[in-house]
């Protein structure tokens, strides 16, 4: 895992991205807020369980699905199955210890 502050690689609405091995954060006091790399590892993790390319597929295919079914970006954004769960344990500094193969499942 690679921890990369660049505000110019980000819209202005995000803090944030994981881009397998990469995190990519606004600001450099990011790289001391634990619950923020959490989160951004439980996408590393994600990304590396479905070989990086199908996981960005599967994401934006899900965005758009949400996207309708809610009718907001961010709502949609809210309910993709990879970020529930990354927000759901977020704050579980242990979380990646024990979780499942494929968790993000349950959160569809």
């Amino acid at each position: 895992m690679f921890l990369i502050v660049n505000k110019y690689l980000l819209r202005k609405r995000f803090v944030g991205v994981t881009l397998w091995p990469f995190i990519v954060m606004r600001t450099p006091e990011l790289k001391e807020d634990i619950v923020f790399i959490n989160h951004e590892k439980i996408h590393i993790r994600q990304q590396a369980e479905m070989l990086v390319l199908p996981f960005f597929i599967w994401y934006v295919i899900e965005y758009f699905i949400r996207l309708i079914q809610y009718r907001d970006n961010y709502v949609a954004y809210l309910n993709i199955s990879f970020e529930r769960e990354a927000y759901a344990r977020e704050c579980e500094l242990s979380y990646l210890e024990n979780r499942p193969f494929w968790s993000f499942l349950a959160y569809l």
